[in-house]
């Protein structure tokens, strides 16, 4: 994993330095917008509804429009001035109960990793939080935003959840809640006795997510039929062999997505091999009398 933050956990005196990591991801099959006649991706322009110029990114900022219709254009300038008072640093508020922070407010998880330096004191730290049975409430700026979040200890990490603003959750009005609704006593018996029977506890590798697999299998399905569409001005390939396998596919996208660094890595692997394949040859023809040594692993 690459981490996305680095800063500190700080309570009272004490500072842990430590490194952020995004604990979940998206595992969610991405589509493109295409031209159904040929296959062509679809493009997105910027234009001025004023002018219908099109608009360079760098000339686009950011604008609030007043109930009037009028708005107010804020720079890169004006937002570089707002304070951050967290920037960097995950500062722990207070302690409260687990039960306390409802799972409503969770917004994004994330693992955090101690730094060199950081380790025993964050073992100390988790050890004592776990023990509590608290969660620490803390503020933290991430992606020039400062968030609400809460501390807890999983598989021997603290991992940080950024939590919703109170205002950010919306109340329920809903008009069954001011009735009063009678139910009796033995409904609520036989109610309990089947959440009873069917208590079990929860192991998430026992689901699996059924519409993607079976989207994948209508991919894949396409792919080895040969069913795809060569837009014009892409180049044939030179080489047509068997349909990749969609997994293949899919891992091929995800490390596009990564910014190639795995065909980076790739490429400068099979140098190493090539050249280590060509030392060997070198060492095998001038050591044709010497007994082979085994190479240490």
């Amino acid at each position: 994993m690459r981490s996305i933050w680095s800063g500190a956990i700080s309570f009272g005196l004490v500072v842990i330095p430590v490194k952020l990591y995004a604990a979940t991801e998206q595992r969610d099959i991405t589509f493109r917008q295409v031209h159904r006649e040929d296959g062509a991706r679809i493009q997105f322009r910027r234009f001025c509804t004023l002018d219908g110029e099109e608009v360079a990114y760098s000339d686009i900022a950011k604008g609030y429009e007043l109930p009037t219709g009028d708005m107010v254009v804020l720079t890169d300038e004006d937002l570089a001035d707002l304070p951050l008072v967290t920037a960097h640093r995950i500062e722990v508020l207070h302690f409260a109960p687990a039960a306390q922070v409802e799972p409503i407010y969770a917004n994004k998880s994330y693992y955090t990793e101690p730094e060199q330096a950081g380790t025993r004191a964050y073992v100390l730290f988790r050890d004592a939080l776990e023990a509590s049975g608290k969660v620490a409430v803390a503020k933290v700026a991430l992606r020039q935003r400062e968030a609400l979040a809460a501390l807890r200890v999983r598989e021997g990490l603290i991992t940080l959840e950024t939590l919703l603003w109170p205002d950010e959750v919306r109340q329920p009005e809903f008009a069954f809640l001011d009735e009063d609704i009678e139910v009796r006593s033995q409904e609520l018996k036989m109610a309990a006795s089947l959440i009873d029977t069917m208590t079990e506890d929860f192991e998430p590798d026992q689901y699996r997510d059924a519409y993607r697999e079976a989207l994948e299998a209508v991919v894949q399905a396409k792919v080895e039929g040969n069913d795809v569409v060569r837009p014009d001005g892409l180049d044939e390939p030179q080489d047509r062999k068997q349909p990749a396998d969609l997994t293949e596919i899919l891992r091929a996208s995800v490390a596009a997505a990564k910014g190639g660094r795995g065909k980076s890595d790739a490429s400068k692997k099979g140098a190493s091999q090539e050249d280590a394949s060509q030392e060997t040859d070198s060492a095998k023809s001038t050591a044709k009398a010497k007994p082979h040594r085994k190479a240490s692993a």
